[in-house]
């Protein structure tokens, strides 16, 4: 029997871990790196061990040093979570080689499926639909699109589609660098990139009985640089013997390699409705949850009670109700090539209604750093039908209240309500053809509406008392009229700016902005009526910026002239360092002299788990460099100046 668990992770999943053990009656320990110190994980947890260092290649990356926290803290079994060592079989191993419950699979499992490469063939051989592989070094303009892929790992790194033939010898350079970077190993293998292909997944759940469950599918489809944006359970649309047949092959592939525990089979759905074979992940996948609330489950306590050897609780699963859609909130500019932010996180408040769940590993005042993942929560909805759970989900997104870094909530507000994501009309190619227009800035009207709100909070916040109609007494000037006051904002992060005027009246507090009259304000609140229309505004203000929260959506503004642009600053064609992060690599022969060409990658950067180019501004001469491999970066830091070459007007033709 467990009676101690360490999980071997942090954040999110270590949190929603401790929730299952704290409801069996089970102690929990938790492992924190230094910039995890006062993370939520470490605060849930009964006790923790300190992994000295930040960076995941010294703390939760460090098997051993895993092991030995749970030996010194006493817990008798270790779950990996997902991510991190969670599918690496040596690591399983020296946990139960140290006399540790391993909370997983067998090491054979996790050795046989931890190369895709090696798994795609034990799939061929147990009858499981395949794509065929694609031999790099033998590849034709006829094989294209091709897509490379981290034989060691998942989640998107290592991951590059080659359209073009001269492209391949260089992606194949980055992709290797980056699977060697996230997984240790740099192989990387080629086959077909699917075209508006989806991404389906069934979850299996198995004991050392024999049993094995199906737990229907998941479409997973929305992905951004190949991770998950949105997951929904069951997969809607497939045809009774699409379905059947994935279950089929998912029960096919754990029983080929022995499973055991909770695992998932992914595949790739083409347009004509054949599925393919991608990988099995042999761990909790991120969006589990979805599975829970359409079978009503708790895997975690499945996987506990399958690692005390225990069997499944019947011969089938459970019968799925309802449907669920999980969305990932991420800390990150989906407008800005999808940055990651970084800063503190001032608020992360979701409403709390029947069928809504929150997964998160933070709370307002936590840190959201360089060092991991820019996932700040997961919200789940799970209602009756689709409709119902797409809408749901949306409206609790939008009612949310985020405070701080930006984030990717209007984007998946606006996906969620998108035709095609109604419709379910699903691919991986979804944010390739939207993007642009579900990034567009915000009504630029009821963007002003917002900012008039703020001004009006703020001019609140600065009295010294309230007249009877509850507006402020603007000093010896106590109920006469005054000169309109200025207040500028600057939206974030599209950067557009508004000039909201007010100036005090007998009556309460007056506006300039067309068809706004101020109903009440107070110092954290306003009512606005806009054409006859009345609505509350829910204002937060902290260092700088207002945080406008609404009924149909948020905005932040930054009051001017208090910040600029560290761009303003600098000489034209400099690189500046879009985030935080590690400088880990060079274009070759890149050096101060070297002629560069306008879009051509120059440095490469890693922040929060993820690898960005930063490319030439325009075409010109590298005339400083100030970027090596291993430096570390602040946002804003001047990383080279690329100058234009000067135009000689006696060279000038005449028009």
């Amino acid at each position: 029997m467990i009676t101690s668990l360490l999980v071997a992770n942090r954040g999110e999943i270590a949190c929603r871990i401790f929730r299952t053990c704290r409801a069996l009656g089970i102690a929990t320990v938790a492992v924190y790196s230094d910039a995890d110190a006062g993370a939520l994980h470490v605060r849930e947890a009964d006790t923790a061990v300190r992994l000295p260092g930040a960076a995941p290649a010294d703390t939760y990356l460090r098997g051993d040093l895993v092991v030995a926290a749970a030996l010194a803290a006493g817990a008798d079994a270790v779950h990996p979570g997902y991510g991190f060592l969670s599918e690496n079989a040596d690591f399983a191993a020296a946990v139960q080689d140290a006399g540790l419950r391993w909370i997983g699979p067998p090491v054979k499992a996790i050795e046989l499926m931890a190369s895709k490469t090696r798994a795609k063939e034990l799939m061929a051989a147990a009858g499981v639909p395949l794509l065929a592989p694609v031999d790099p070094a033998a590849a034709t303009a006829d094989d294209l699109p091709l897509l490379l892929k981290a034989a060691a790992g998942g989640g998107g790194r290592g991951m590059r589609i080659v359209r073009e033939l001269d492209d391949l010898p260089g992606e194949l350079t980055a992709a290797a660098a980056e699977a060697l970077s996230a997984f240790g190993d740099g192989e990387v293998f080629a086959e077909p990139y699917v075209e508006r292909g989806r991404h389906v997944e069934v979850q299996v759940m198995a004991d050392e009985h024999d049993g094995v469950w199906a737990l229907g599918t998941r479409d997973c489809s929305l992905q951004r640089r190949h991770q998950k944006v949105i997951e929904e359970a069951p997969a809607p649309g497939l045809p009774d013997g699409l379905r059947e047949r994935l279950h089929e092959a998912a029960v096919a592939a754990a029983r080929a390699v022995g499973y055991r525990g909770a695992g998932t089979v992914e595949f790739l759905v083409a347009a004509d409705g054949r599925p393919y074979f991608l990988e099995m992940n042999t761990r909790l996948q991120v969006e589990h949850p979805v599975t829970e609330a359409v079978f009503g489950l708790d895997l975690v306590a499945l996987q506990l009670r399958v690692a005390e050897g225990e069997p499944l609780p019947s011969a089938e699963p459970p019968a799925p109700a309802g449907h669920a859609v999980e969305a990932r909130l991420y800390a990150e500019d989906p407008a800005r090539d999808w940055q990651p932010q970084t800063g503190a996180l001032l608020s992360l408040e979701v409403p709390d209604a029947p069928g809504v769940r929150l997964d998160t590993g933070y709370t307002g005042g936590d840190t959201i750093g360089v060092h991991y993942d820019p996932m700040l929560a997961k919200v789940i909805a799970h209602a009756p039908t689709r409709t119902e759970a797409v809408r749901l989900l949306a409206r609790a997104l939008e009612r949310a209240r985020v405070h701080g870094p930006v984030t990717n909530r209007d984007l998946l507000v606006r996906s969620l309500r998108h035709p095609d994501f109604v419709g379910a009309r699903l691919d991986t190619g979804f944010y390739e053809r939207h993007l642009a227009e579900l990034t567009a800035p915000a009504d630029e009207t009821a963007a002003r509406i917002a900012a008039t709100a703020a001004a009006v909070v703020e001019a609140a916040r600065n009295t010294v008392g309230k007249t009877a109609g509850g507006f402020a007494r603007f000093g010896a000037w106590r109920n006469l009229p005054s000169q309109p006051q200025i207040r500028r904002y600057r939206s974030e992060p599209d950067g557009r700016e508004y000039e909201i005027s007010y100036r005090p009246t007998r009556d309460g507090l007056e506006v300039g902005t067309e068809g706004v009259r101020v109903v009440s304000a107070g110092r954290v609140r306003a009512t606005l009526d806009t054409e006859g229309v009345t609505a509350p505004f829910h204002v937060a203000v902290h260092d700088g910026k207002a945080y406008v929260d609404t009924a149909s959506g948020a905005y932040t503004f930054t009051a001017l002239p208090r910040f600029t642009d560290p761009a303003d600053r600098t000489e034209p064609g400099s690189l500046l360092a879009p985030m935080p992060g590690t400088v880990v690599r060079l274009a070759d022969g890149l050096a101060e002299g070297a002629a560069v060409e306008a879009g051509q990658p120059l440095i490469w950067l890693e922040a929060m788990k993820m690898e960005h180019r930063i490319l030439a501004p325009a075409s010109g001469t590298l005339t400083a460099l100030h970027a090596a491999p291993g430096l570390q970066v602040e946002v804003g830091a001047l990383l080279a100046v690329v100058t234009e070459p000067t135009t000689d007007p006696s060279e000038e033709q005449p028009v």
